[in-house]
C-alpha cells in the first residue's frame, strides 16, 4: 500500500500536512470514528478524501453546501479520483444513473445532501455499495443545540446499520462542547477519537464599534482600509442601497442576497472573486463554501444572532494568514432588534399549526394526500395571500420541517447536469461529421472527465469561458447534443422548491414536544445573551471572548490587535 505522503504528493502536489491533518488521517485508517474541528480553510476535506484512496471502497460525504459539493466534484474529478453528488433537483434517472455507478464500485466519492438519505431508492443502492468511510461535512447541523440546525441531518445514523462495520468521521469548524457532544451521540459514535484545532485566527483583529450613524463609520472604514473585503447587513434592500452608495463614493461595490437570480449571484461572486470590484455588500447568504484568502476586512452593519454565524462570517477575512480585521458596527436599537429577530424565531404552536394549514391550502393538497409532492417554494405570494409576516413565517416552516411534515429549499438552487449517453465509437463519429459540435464536445470532456459514467454538475459560465463562446450558445449547444439523445442536459432550475414529506395531516395533529420546545427556545435565547456580552464586554480582549466562548479558556496571551487591546 503507498505510504500517505506519496498519495498527498501524487494527487494534491503537497509534500507536508497541514496541523493535525495527518493525526485525523491515521484515526480513521485504523477505523475509528472521528471527530475533527478543524479551522475554515484548515484543510478538512482532506482528513476523509486521502485516506479512501488508500483504502478499498467508497466514501460517502453528506454535506448542505450544494455549491462546496459541485466544486470537491470538480476538484477531485480534475484530480483523477472519480467523483459524484446526489442533490435535491437532480432527475430520478440522473440519481438512479449516479448511484448504480456508485455500486458497481467506479466512484471513490459520492457526495449527497442530506434530503436524499431517506429516499427509497438511495438507501437501496446504499446498501450494495462497498463503503468505506462515511465523511459527515458541516456536522455541527446534526444538533439541535447549534445555530444551523438541519432536520434531515438526523437520519445519517439511520445508515450505520447497513454498514455497521463502517469509521464515520465528523468534521466542523464551529461548535460549542454541548454542540460537539450532541453531535457524537446523534451520528452514534463508538469511543470517537476527538482532534480540535485552536479556534484563535493571531492575524485577525476583532473590533466593536458603537456608532448610530453606521454609514458614517463605514466609509471612514472602508476609505481608511486597503483590499477587497465584505460588509454585510441584514435586509436585501440593504445591501442595494448600500451598494449604491459605495459606488457613489468611488468605492466599487456590488450586492449580493438570495433575491436575485441563481445566475446572477453566481455572476457577482465571480467577479468579486476576480478582484473586479472591491466590496461584496451582503446578506447571510453570501459566503458559503468561498475560500477567497485575501479578503482584508469584514465588516459587520447588523448585529448577528449568534456567536456562531459572526465568527464564521468575520473569519472569511485573512485566510491568507496576512493582517486583516472583523469590525462589528452597533447602534442603540441593535439589541431591541435581536429581540424582535429572537420573537420572530419562536413563534407560537398554534401560528406553526396555521401556517401548515395555508400551505397546504395555498399548494391544493388535500387531506391524507401530497406525500412526496414538490412545488416551487413562493414564500412572498403565500404571505400576501394569508396575511402573514415572511420571517415569522419562514421560523414556522422550520418547525414543521423538524416535524418532518415538509422540506424546505436548499441554500443553493440545483446546479445543471449533464450526462453523455452516447458510446465512445458514436461520438467518434459525430466528431468527424460535425467539427465544431465535436470540438465542443471534447472540451466538455476534458474539463468533465466523468461525463460518460454518470450525471455531472457543471457550470455553464465556465464552459463559455472555456470555448470562447457566450453562455446563450454553450446552452443552444447542449439542448443539441440532448435532441440529438448524445447527452442529457438538464439546466438548473432558478427557483427553490419545497417538498411535503408526508401526507397532509389535520394542522391540529401537529405534534411539538413542548419540553423540547421550551429547550430549543432557553438555548436560542442562551446564544442571544452571549452575543449581547459581547456586544458590550470592552474590557476583556475580544479573542478571548470567542476562544471562550467555545470551550477554549486557555491561550497564550491577549491578542494585541483587537479595539480592547488597542486602548489598554
Amino acid at each position: 500500500m503507498p505510504d500517505k505522503l506519496s498519495i498527498l504528493k501524487r494527487y494534491w502536489g503537497h509534500t507536508a500536512f497541514r496541523p493535525q491533518q495527518e493525526e485525523i488521517i491515521d484515526s480513521v485508517l485504523q477505523g475509528n470514528d472521528t471527530m475533527a474541528l478543524l479551522p475554515t480553510g484548515g484543510g478538512k476535506s482532506l482528513c476523509y478524501q486521502l485516506p479512501t484512496m488508500m483504502t478499498d471502497g467508497l466514501c460517502l460525504v453528506v454535506s448542505p453546501l450544494i455549491a462546496l459539493m459541485k466544486d470537491q466534484v470538480q476538484q477531485l474529478n480534475d484530480r483523477h479520483m472519480k467523483a459524484a453528488c446526489i442533490v435535491s433537483g437532480l432527475s430520478r434517472t440522473d440519481m438512479a444513473a449516479v448511484l448504480a455507478t456508485a455500486v458497481s464500485g467506479t466512484l471513490k466519492f459520492l457526495y449527497v445532501s442530506p434530503e436524499r438519505l431517506q429516499q427509497r431508492m438511495f438507501i437501496e443502492h446504499f446498501r450494495a455499495m462497498k463503503v468505506c468511510l462515511i465523511a459527515v461535512d458541516e456536522a455541527h447541523c446534526i444538533s439541535q443545540w447549534g445555530y444551523d440546525f438541519r432536520p434531515p441531518y438526523l437520519s445519517i445514523a439511520d445508515l450505520r446499520q447497513y454498514h455497521p462495520e463502517v469509521p464515520v468521521i465528523a468534521l466542523t469548524a464551529t461548535a460549542t462542547p454541548v454542540v460537539v457532544q450532541d453531535i457524537k451521540q446523534r451520528l452514534l459514535m463508538r469511543n470517537p477519537r476527538h482532534f480540535q484545532s485552536s479556534f484563535s485566527r493571531p492575524n485577525l483583529g476583532y473590533t466593536v464599534v458603537h456608532d448610530d450613524n453606521k454609514t458614517a463609520c463605514l466609509l471612514r472604514i472602508l476609505k481608511g482600509s486597503d483590499g477587497c473585503g465584505i460588509v454585510y447587513t441584514r435586509s436585501r434592500r440593504s445591501t442595494r442601497q448600500m451598494a449604491d452608495l459605495l459606488n457613489a463614493e468611488g468605492i466599487s461595490a456590488a450586492c449580493y442576497h438570495a433575491g436575485l437570480d441563481a445566475r446572477e449571484r453566481d455572476r457577482r461572486q465571480a467577479q468579486w472573486m476576480q478582484d473586479k470590484f472591491r466590496v461584496m455588500v451582503a446578506t447571510n447568504a453570501f459566503g458559503m463554501g468561498i475560500d477567497k484568502p485575501d479578503v482584508r476586512f469584514v465588516v459587520h452593519l447588523d448585529v448577528p444572532n449568534t456567536i456562531e454565524a459572526y465568527f464564521q462570517e468575520a473569519g472569511r477575512a485573512g485566510r491568507d494568514g496576512l493582517p486583516a480585521s472583523a469590525v462589528l458596527i452597533c447602534s442603540a436599537a441593535d439589541n431591541e432588534h435581536l429581540e424582535r429577530s429572537f420573537a420572530s424565531e419562536f413563534p407560537s404552536v398554534k401560528y406553526i399549526r396555521n401556517v401548515y394549514r395555508a400551505l397546504c391550502n395555498y399548494y391544493k393538497i388535500p387531506l391524507g394526500s401530497g406525500a412526496d409532492s414538490t412545488f416551487d417554494f413562493q414564500l412572498d405570494k403565500v404571505c400576501d395571500s394569508y396575511g402573514f409576516a415572511p420571517l415569522d413565517f419562514y421560523s414556522a416552516c422550520r418547525f414543521l420541517e423538524r416535524a418532518g411534515l415538509v422540506a424546505l429549499p436548499e441554500r443553493e438552487d440545483a446546479y445543471s447536469s449533464l450526462f453523455v449517453t452516447m458510446g465512445r465509437e458514436e461520438l467518434y463519429r459525430l466528431q468527424l461529421s460535425n467539427i465544431p459540435l465535436g470540438n465542443f464536445i471534447q472540451t466538455l470532456m476534458r474539463m468533465y472527465p466523468g461525463l460518460l459514467g454518470a450525471p455531472v454538475p457543471i457550470d455553464e459560465r465556465r464552459i463559455a469561458s472555456r470555448t470562447m463562446l457566450e453562455v446563450a450558445d454553450v446552452r443552444a449547444m447542449l439542448f443539441k447534443l440532448k435532441a440529438m439523445h448524445a447527452a442529457e442536459y438538464r439546466p438548473r432550475p432558478t427557483k427553490p422548491q419545497i417538498v411535503f414529506s408526508s401526507p397532509r395531516i389535520d394542522e391540529r395533529d401537529i405534534y411539538l414536544d413542548e419540553l423540547g420546545f421550551d429547550a430549543l427556545k432557553q438555548a436560542a435565547h442562551r446564544r442571544l445573551d452571549a452575543v449581547k456580552a459581547y456586544i458590550a464586554n470592552d474590557t476583556v480582549c475580544r479573542s478571548r471572548q470567542l476562544l471562550a466562548y467555545f470551550g477554549e479558556t486557555v491561550v497564550a496571551g491577549d491578542c494585541g490587535l483587537c479595539d480592547v487591546c488597542r486602548k489598554n
